[in-house]
Formats: C-alpha cells, sequence, structure tokens
C-alpha cells in the first residue's frame, strides 16, 4: 500500500512539473508573438510615415513646376 501511495505521489508530482513546464511554455510563445507583432507594426508605421513624407515632397514639386509657367507667362503680359 505504501509503494502505491508512493508511486502515485511521485507520478503526481512528475504532472504538476509537466504542467508548470506547459504553462511556461505557452506564456513564452505567446510574449514572442506579441514581440514580433509588434516589431511589425512598428516597421509598418515607419514606412507610412516615409511614404506620406515622400508623398508630401511630391506635391510640393508639383506646385513648384506649376508655378514656373505661369512666372514665364506673366513675363510676357
Amino acid at each position: 500500500m505504501n509503494a502505491t501511495l508512493a508511486t502515485f505521489g511521485s507520478t503526481s508530482r512528475q504532472i504538476d512539473i509537466q504542467q508548470q513546464f506547459a504553462t511556461k511554455l505557452t506564456d513564452s510563445i505567446n510574449s514572442g508573438i506579441g514581440n514580433l507583432v509588434d516589431a511589425d507594426l512598428a516597421k509598418e508605421s515607419a514606412r507610412l510615415q516615409a511614404l506620406q513624407v515622400k508623398q508630401q515632397l511630391g506635391l510640393q514639386a508639383l506646385s513648384i513646376a506649376n508655378q514656373a509657367p505661369q512666372s514665364v507667362v506673366s513675363l510676357f503680359r
């Protein structure tokens, strides 16, 4: 009877250790996925800002280019 109880106790402890390991592993995986998502969001945010700056520069260049012919026309008046 004592041997059987000792076996059950040992098995119960092994199950507890496996459960703790699985919990820690799940937490680590969730944390890793969260870090990857954060990194992707930061990268895409920087990319979006770069594209917005390029768009603004393009609009300014078009505005300057459109003003040049009007200046030439006004010289002939």
